[in-house]
């Protein structure tokens, strides 16, 4: 798992971990109540940060080039179902910007090659750990799809015989946060998710390719509500 990752959701939790009262000898991470019940439904509005990692980036005849995709910031909407007091489905929807650039070896400082809409579904099983004085802990994992829309090339590229492409890409998440109940059914939310997400891009009719781990962690902090 990548550093940036291991130190947001670690963050997370201490700072869940600060606002409750010391734990109690006798706590339980599979037994207690959670504040949730079996066909309770939990809806989050968001906002997120994606910050792709562009782990063992390439370019195909291009030695010392890497491809780069910058970060996004958006807002998400998501849902979860409760199958029981600790085990719920959760699907996420969200879409962001993003810049697509090259650079290293003999490209130099490189070039802006052009941008990038992202949609990513991702479907998560979470566990519910028992409440915490006032932090309600959960851990996920799960899969995402990642659709590539709205790809254009920069004015450097118009010149070339084939748009920009992105293939779609499909990999594990994992996820890590907590909610913190205000007032009735209303709650505050911050959750951590990593994805695994290998991406391949193609000019000139396929001649030219890249590929890049893009592994975007995603940062969100948003209001919840519990039907």
């Amino acid at each position: 798992m990548n550093p940036l990752f291991r130190t947001v959701a670690s963050a997370a939790l201490l700072a869940g971990m600060a606002a409750t009262p010391a734990l109690a000898d006798s706590y339980s991470l599979f037994s207690g109540p959670t504040g949730y019940e079996a066909g309770n439904i939990m809806t989050h509005l968001s906002i997120i940060g994606v910050i792709p990692q562009n782990i063992d980036s390439h370019i195909t005849g291009v030695p010392g080039a890497r491809l780069g995709i910058s970060s996004g910031v958006s807002p998400e909407l998501d849902a979860s179902y409760f199958l029981t007091p600790n085990l719920s489905i959760q699907l996420i929807a969200a879409t962001s910007r993003h810049t697509i650039t090259a650079k290293g070896g003999a490209l130099g400082n490189g070039a802006t090659l052009g941008s990038t809409w992202v949609l990513p579904p991702t479907l998560t099983a979470q566990w519910h750990f028992p409440q915490i004085g006032v932090v309600r802990p959960y851990v996920g994992v799960g899969i995402t799809v990642a659709f590539f829309y709205g790809t254009s090339p920069s004015s450097q590229l118009l010149g070339t015989s084939d748009k920009l492409g992105l293939r779609t890409a499909v990999g594990p998440s994992f996820d890590v946060g907590f909610d913190v109940p205000v007032k009735g059914n209303w709650s505050m939310n911050v959750d951590v998710k990593q994805m695994i997400l290998p991406t391949a891009a193609r000019l000139d009719h396929g001649s030219i390719h890249a590929m890049t781990g893009l592994d975007p962690t995603v940062v969100g902090f948003g209001v919840g509500y519990k039907f």
